[in-house]
């Protein structure tokens, strides 16, 4: 149906499989499909009158249906000239308003022999419309017309050491590899297309108005095996959009993200991970590559990262339109920087002197914002940047307040502070004939409502009440704390106090922690189930203290690392007077898991741990998949998270001591964990190996396996069922409540499905109502902590 929102006239189209809008609003295409013969077509509208023309009629498919920038021109792909065949061929058509013109098909020359043009790749215009773009790929052998009996039929994988990817990677991808097509290029007025994308060198990036005389072609494939231990890394070339003709930029780019293609398409740039320099080079090979930042008295790269290799940088650029220069990050500061070499780089920003973190702040126009997204800063290349006034997300490294600012990509040291708090605000977005922006900013307390005001942030009203709510519910507040790790490392940290917090009580305490997270101080959490993890609102509002501390890492010992920083944080905790010792609970998922049953291995300070999907047992994981990805898990030991920093060979030691199960002898303290048996990250038999060696050591242990769920929760009553479980277990152990049933005594799996265990037994109950003080029936809580 096509509606005249002025006139109120409608047009309506019969048999309608698809449609396309031109992005201009003059042209709508639709594909029709009947029953009867006679009935496929592509067909394209006037909107402004309702007339339809046939641009191409027959039985078959067609697909990819593009428009250009104007709107006046059209492209698709359709095997409507050999839909009787057994193996139909898809060929490029092209419109210039009336009927199609076929322009390319897998008998085209410059399309490589064997190969067709591809039903799964993208068909676009170049800006001018003289380029059309369009995928070709292998054309695949016709399946065997002869049945074979299941009876008869073998199914196997098979492992070959020479494999660039392990077989269960392959598997994972290789949906993706049969769909896969190649990026090609038909020139107006060319009998031939350019086939630019190829089997050897598969990935290509081109500027969005495809104007460019050249694209960036990477590849992987020299180097796949190594991503099971070392990462990923690819080779880069530059392509002739009008030969095809390749030249190498740069070998063996490893990590963040690899070579990138400027805007508008004049360099390609990468961050070198050895030199920890950013890194340019010319498309047209009119110069070598540069060193943009090696020279500057700043490191670029995150000064902070604690993993065995190289580090990243802090962020990704930003590209100045017309690829005039290139903005990147410092700790704290943005800097230009000139890609072509003639200009010297120029601080933009003057964060270090007061330990602000600016950073590019892009801005959607129109729809184009996540009202409700809790994220905060600047993005990656995508379009450049208009030349003069940009604005700056800033936060304050010491206090975490954030806001924004106004400057220049010209001019050092023009930057206006427009709005500053200790709040999180969200990426705003701004009207798109006006100037007014729209944005939420957020608290632990305050909800990420929508705010509206004009171009620097003023006269700014809320406009929304989505949480009204919670005025009526005991929240809590949240507050930095500082101490120091065992190696006399200052360290910040979250403390969640509930309401109507009292310093000359004792309270129980929730420790949660994955590496470093303070920065989240003012972070809105709604106190929902969620996939794994504890909600800090839910638990403060039920009386518990929750401290999130962060975590800095030696290689080679994770577990020990995580042991100097927690427990020092809980311990001046507890000195302060406000926090019972013999009430100290911990919860974390995943990698926080693993931190936890270490642990609980080396100290008795915590009453109840909760360790969900956590790796207990580090020789066997190394040799572990990732079955979500297809991976080996060695690169994780190896350069990554778990920060071993060597082979199992070579550092066999650093093994043994970080894995928990080789001390599980050790443990004082009640352990729950939650482990699936489809996680595709932590293979469940990590907690397995930890339960069987707990339990037959009569150790109290649980672990909960929610059928065909992964690395965390997504089932919607599963993420309930959970929160209600381990909210249990910790009430048991932390606040004296009786233990449930699934607890004390277990579900049978004669009842799988039908009894969950969920009821409190041996529940003595207060005048008042509530829970009484004294113990529950489950006995002891463990050894004495300290």
């Amino acid at each position: 149906m096509l509606l005249n929102l002025d006139t109120g006239e409608e047009h309506s189209f019969a048999d309608v499989v698809s449609y396309t809008v031109a992005d201009a609003g003059n042209g709508l295409a639709y594909v029709a499909s009947t029953e009867d013969e006679g009935g496929d077509g592509l067909h394209l509208v006037d909107p402004a009158t309702g007339q339809s023309v046939e641009v191409l009629a027959g039985e078959g498919h067609y697909e990819q249906v593009a428009f250009d920038e104007s709107g006046e021109r059209l492209a698709f792909l359709s095997n409507v000239d050999e839909w009787e065949m057994d193996q139909p061929s898809f060929a490029l058509y092209r419109s210039d308003g009336g009927a199609a013109e076929k322009v390319a098909d897998h008998e085209t020359g410059g399309v490589p022999a064997g190969w067709w043009i591809s039903e799964n790749g993208a068909v676009s215009f170049s800006e001018d419309g003289d380029r059309l773009f369009f995928g070709t790929a292998p054309r695949p052998e016709p399946e065997p017309d002869e049945e074979i009996l299941d009876a008869d039929r073998v199914t196997l994988d098979i492992w070959n050491w020479r494999d660039p990817y392990l077989q269960p990677m392959q598997l994972v991808q290789a949906n993706r590899e049969r769909n896969r097509s190649y990026l090609a290029v038909a020139h107006e007025g060319r009998d031939a297309v350019v086939q630019l994308g190829t089997a050897s060198i598969p990935d290509v990036s081109r500027p969005e108005s495809g104007m460019s005389d050249y694209v960036l072609a990477t590849s992987d494939m020299p180097h796949r095996q190594k991503v099971s231990w070392d990462g990923r890394y690819e080779d880069a070339y530059a392509v002739d959009v009008l030969t095809g003709e390749r030249r190498m930029i740069v070998e063996a780019v490893r990590g963040f993200g690899g070579a990138s293609l400027s805007p508008d398409g004049t360099y390609a740039y990468w961050w070198d991970e050895t030199d920890r320099d950013w890194k340019a080079a010319p498309m047209d090979g009119s110069g070598p590559a540069r060193s943009l930042t090696g020279s500057l008295p700043v490191a670029f790269y995150n000064e902070l990262d604690d993993h065995p290799q190289g580090p990243p940088p802090y962020g990704g650029a930003t590209w100045v339109e017309g690829d005039a220069a290139m903005l990147v990050y410092d700790r704290n500061d943005v800097w230009r920087v000139d890609p072509s070499g003639a200009e010297p780089a120029v601080r933009l920003t003057e964060g270090r002197e007061a330990d602000l973190r600016y950073r590019v702040q892009r801005v959607a126009e129109g729809g184009g914002g996540n009202f409700f997204g809790f994220g905060f800063g600047g993005g990656g290349a995508g379009e450049g940047l208009e030349e003069g006034e940009v604005l700056f997300s800033v936060f304050d490294m010491g206090t975490k307040a954030s806001g924004f600012a106004r400057g220049r990509t010209d001019e050092a040291g023009r930057v206006e502070e427009l709005v500053m708090g200790d709040v999180r605000y969200a990426s705003p977005t701004k009207a798109e004939d006006a100037e007014r922006y729209v944005w939420t900013r957020q608290t632990f307390v305050e909800f990420p409502d929508l705010w509206v005001g004009d171009a620097d942030f003023g006269n700014a009203r809320k406009v929304s009440d989505a949480n009204p709510q919670q005025a009526e519910y005991r929240w809590g507040s949240a507050e930095l704390v500082h101490w120091m790790s065992n190696d006399r490392t200052p360290l910040d940290g979250i403390l969640i106090k509930p309401d109507g917090f009292d310093p000359s009580q004792q309270y129980p305490l929730m420790v949660y922690f994955y590496e470093r997270m303070s920065d989240g101080l003012h972070s809105y959490q709604p106190p929902l189930p969620n996939r794994a993890s504890v909600r800090f609102s839910f638990y403060a509002s039920r009386g518990y203290v929750v401290f999130v501390p962060d975590i800095p890492y030696e290689i080679g010992y994770p577990g020990e690392s995580a042991l100097d920083a927690v427990v020092p944080g809980v311990q001046a905790l507890i000195a302060q007077g406000f926090i019972d010792p013999d009430r100290v609970g911990v919860q974390g998922h995943s990698w926080g898991g693993y931190q936890i049953a270490y642990m609980i291995t080396k100290t008795n300070v915590f009453a109840a741990a909760e360790a969900g999907a956590p790796v207990s047992n580090m020789t066997s994981a190394y040799g572990g998949i990732r079955w979500q990805s297809g991976m080996s898990r060695m690169f994780q030991y190896e350069r990554t998270q778990s920060r071993i920093g060597g082979t199992l060979w070579d550092e066999r030691d650093r093994y043994i001591h970080n894995s928990p199960v080789f001390f599980a002898d050790k443990i004082r303290t009640p352990l729950l964990m939650l482990h699936n048996d489809e996680d595709g990250a932590v293979p469940w038999y990590q907690g397995i190996e930890m339960f069987v060696a707990m339990r037959r050591l009569e150790l109290p242990v649980f672990m909960l396996n929610y059928n065909g769920e992964g690395h965390g929760l997504g089932r919607q009553a599963n993420q309930e069922d959970w929160a209600i479980r381990m909210q249990q277990f910790f009430d048991h152990y932390l606040i004296d409540a009786p233990a449930p049933r699934w607890m004390e005594e277990g579900v049978p799996a004669v009842v799988k499905g039908r009894d969950l265990g969920l009821e409190l037994i041996g529940k003595p109950v207060s005048e008042e109502g509530g829970v009484s003080s004294e113990r529950g029936s489950s006995g002891e809580r463990g050894a004495s902590r300290g």
